[in-house]
């Protein structure tokens, strides 16, 4: 299998990358410091950042929802302070903590409006009570905002003015950056990229939140694992059928895929690039709303990246699809390519946020 060479929407060399690893020595910190939180449903990401975005301090700990939102909020909160401790600062020194978790919300009341994998959650005060056990300010975002934020401060969006970012994993969340803010929209659901409609047909494929037509029912990993077993049920797929029989639990995922197409079968590949089509179908529908600077990939599902047979095909066939269907000057000048942060986007990002937030202009009584 071949990688089709690169188009004019390539990265340059001079992009800047993260090492996810780099702890930046705190006699070096630029302060003042920030720490982000990233909860998810399975693992919380905590980090402390300098005034540059480089990372002092991180760690991760299972979220072990089953204790209830107060004990994972506690947690949260205290591992801040620890971060802060390891790394002989005061917490006073850490001026605001970004807070990232996963929608639908209400962000100017702090808490999630449906918590999905956060049973528990539903209308829990998040935002104030991990205030209330770090003891600094906290500043609420939605995780994939805060990932596609962090991509606009240190990541593949840097320098940028407007940044789009889709994260790809069990579903597809979005950010949207205009200039230092993120837009999060009247009702706190700005950005729901994922919900675009690409499909309006009768017969269009059904989104996992029970609306027909969506992207996310198109070119999430759920989606891709779903066609697979579709592809297996009409016996089209006998590899696939092989790799699910003894997959663990009996499910396939998108890495088992990934790396079946790898090895260049033909249905696993189908598959990936009726996903890489319909992601750019809904992504020219977002260049014609926002005309972003740059648009980057990122999440769990980048199939190890540009520079990998599968990952490069992958992005490849994106970028065609959005020559095919956008604007002549959108096509030709907007960068798409994958995203630098990996997994510490979130952190990073709602660390960010807070930093902003700390730094935007107070209203003045005229």
């Amino acid at each position: 299998m071949t990688v089709p060479p690169a188009s004019a929407s390539a990265v340059s060399d001079s992009t800047p990358t993260h090492d996810p690893d780099f702890r930046l020595p705190v006699a070096e910190a630029r302060h003042p410091l920030w720490a982000g939180v990233d909860l998810g449903g399975t693992e919380i990401k905590v980090g402390i950042v300098d005034d540059d975005g480089r990372t002092l301090a991180f760690r991760s700990e299972d979220t072990l929802v089953e204790l209830g939102p107060e004990d994972v909020c506690r947690r949260m909160g205290t591992a801040v302070l620890e971060l802060a401790q390891a790394i002989g600062v005061d917490p006073s020194a850490i001026r605001g903590v970004g807070l990232g978790t996963p929608g639908p919300q209400d962000l100017p009341g702090g808490f999630i409006i449906k918590a999905g994998n956060l049973p528990g959650f539903d209308g829990f005060k998040v935002r104030d009570r991990v205030a209330h056990h770090c003891g600094r300010p906290v500043t609420f975002a939605n995780d994939a905002t805060a990932a596609g934020f962090g991509e606009h401060w240190i990541g593949a969006g840097r320098g940028k003015p407007s940044l789009l970012l889709l994260t790809l994993g069990t579903g597809i969340g979005g950010s949207i950056v205009l200039g230092e803010e993120t837009l999060d929209g009247a009702n706190s659901h700005a950005s729901e990229c994922g919900h675009v409609i690409v499909d309006p047909s009768p017969s269009a494929r059904m989104c996992p939140c029970e609306r027909s037509g969506h992207l996310e029912a198109y070119a999430s990993a759920k989606s891709i694992v779903s066609m697979a077993d579709e592809a297996i049920a009409a016996g089209r797929a006998p590899r696939l059928a092989e790799a699910r029989a003894v997959a663990k639990k009996g499910r396939l995922n998108t890495k088992i895929i990934g790396q079946l197409a790898r090895e260049g079968d033909e249905p696993s590949l189908e598959i990936l690039d009726d996903a890489a089509r319909w992601l750019g179908i809904g992504i020219t529908t977002l260049l014609h709303t926002l005309d972003p600077a740059i648009v980057l990939l990122g999440g769990a599902m980048t199939f190890g990246g540009e520079q990998d047979p599968v990952g490069g095909r992958f992005l490849e066939g994106v970028r065609a699809e959005v020559r095919a269907r956008a604007f002549p000057l959108l096509a030709e000048r907007t960068t798409i390519r994958f995203a630098t942060l990996g997994g510490h986007a979130g952190f990073i990002g709602a660390a960010g946020k807070a930093r902003a937030a700390h730094r935007r202009p107070s209203p003045t009584t005229p």
